[in-house]
């Protein structure tokens, strides 16, 4: 069955689904929103993924080992099979632009636009974000220096020994090279901060830890990310990417969500369905996601020793399967016993118990 389909947004879910338009017998249009804010680059992570063989052939560094550190502990993950890569979301972008040209996908402005009553139109517009969400928000710096002061090897994608004071606060820095490396201050938290705590906070790391005190910027980067359950941005039409809830709650890793969304509605419609966009998270993993925000919303200070526990209980491939969604129940298990029990069990009663209020009113 053959139709057309627009596309409310022209940001990573739109573009790479126009990416793959030759794989499917319908028309793609993009909408550029009407006040749509400019879109700003920044380096995004993944671990590689059947869905990602693109992706990683694009990549700007690779590293088969990461680690996650705090004053007291350090974890080193590695894997073989599953490596960590980064690049930048223009480099994204602009690949799918590519493809998407060659397959005839039209990119118009909203001012542009006639809605079709036959088109099959979907949102890829941020969703709505409540009020007293966590957010992941983040500053980063791409620095170069004039003496080698990084291990590339390994990729560090938590550092705590930072200032706990404002949220679970922690360095991700990516080693380009010896001499390179993305540096980026991230925030989990319900308030933002102003820009010059970020920078301090960096500044202060790379003197202490890397003994670096002069460096050349070569790319800046900012950014929020909601965290947890958020509303489609308009209840009445089905969402795509973000705005379909393809993000992961707990940690804002949408990217390998995102192609997997694409993946499993292509299938569909070449099995000569309608194509529709369903989430790609199991409900388990939502719940788990759930319990551990409201952790770090109001128990942040445990985060450190909770993510750092995570990470010497698994194997750098339970680890992986675990943050993308592939994990049985063994691994779960194994994260289950690595939390801090007192505050989780806070968690899941301060999830549980008003829903069974709610649900079984005592009658007088």
């Amino acid at each position: 069955m053959s139709h057309d389909i627009e596309i409310l947004g022209d940001g990573c879910a739109a573009l790479s689904l126009a990416a793959r338009a030759n794989e499917i017998k319908h028309n793609i249009t993009l909408i550029k929103p009407n006040n749509a804010p400019k879109a700003r680059d920044h380096v995004w992570g993944f671990w590689s993924d059947a869905a990602l063989q693109d992706a990683v052939k694009i990549a700007r560094g690779t590293w088969n080992k990461w680690a996650i550190i705090t004053n007291e502990d350090c974890a080193v993950l590695e894997s073989k099979n599953k490596p960590y890569n980064a690049f930048k979301r223009s480099d994204w972008t602009a690949h799918c632009k590519t493809l998407a040209e060659q397959s005839g996908v039209k990119i118009i402005s909203e001012a542009d636009w006639q809605k079709s009553s036959e088109a099959l139109l979907f949102d890829t517009r941020p969703p709505i974000v409540p009020d007293g969400c966590v957010l992941q928000h983040f500053h980063g710096l791409e620095i170069k220096t004039s003496e080698p002061k990084f291990n590339p090897d390994i990729a560090i994608l938590m550092d705590f020994r930072v200032d706990q004071s404002k949220g679970m606060h922690f360095i991700y820095l990516l080693p380009y090279s010896e001499t390179e490396a993305l540096v980026e201050s991230t925030i989990f938290s319900t308030n933002l901060v102003d820009t010059q705590y970020y920078l301090d906070n960096i500044n202060s790391h790379l003197s202490q830890y890397y003994r670096v005190e002069d460096y050349t910027i070569t790319h800046e980067e900012n950014g929020v990310i909601p965290l947890g359950k958020l509303e489609r941005h308009d209840q009445s039409i089905p969402g795509l990417g973000a705005n379909g809830g393809a993000t992961r709650p707990a940690s804002g890793y949408a990217f390998l969500f995102i192609q997997r969304q694409i993946d499993a509605a292509i299938k569909r419609c070449k099995a000569g369905k309608e194509i529709t966009f369903k989430t790609p998270h199991k409900k388990i993993d939502l719940w788990m996601d759930s319990v551990l925000l409201t952790v770090l919303k109001n128990w942040p200070e445990h985060g450190p020793n909770m993510f750092v526990n995570m990470g010497k209980a698994l194997t750098g491939d339970q680890f992986v399967k675990f943050l993308s969604g592939d994990a049985g129940w063994w691994i779960r298990v194994k994260v289950i016993f690595a939390m801090p029990k007192l505050p989780f069990i806070k968690a899941v009663t301060k999830r549980v118990l008003p829903s069974r209020k709610a649900t079984n009113p005592v009658v007088a």
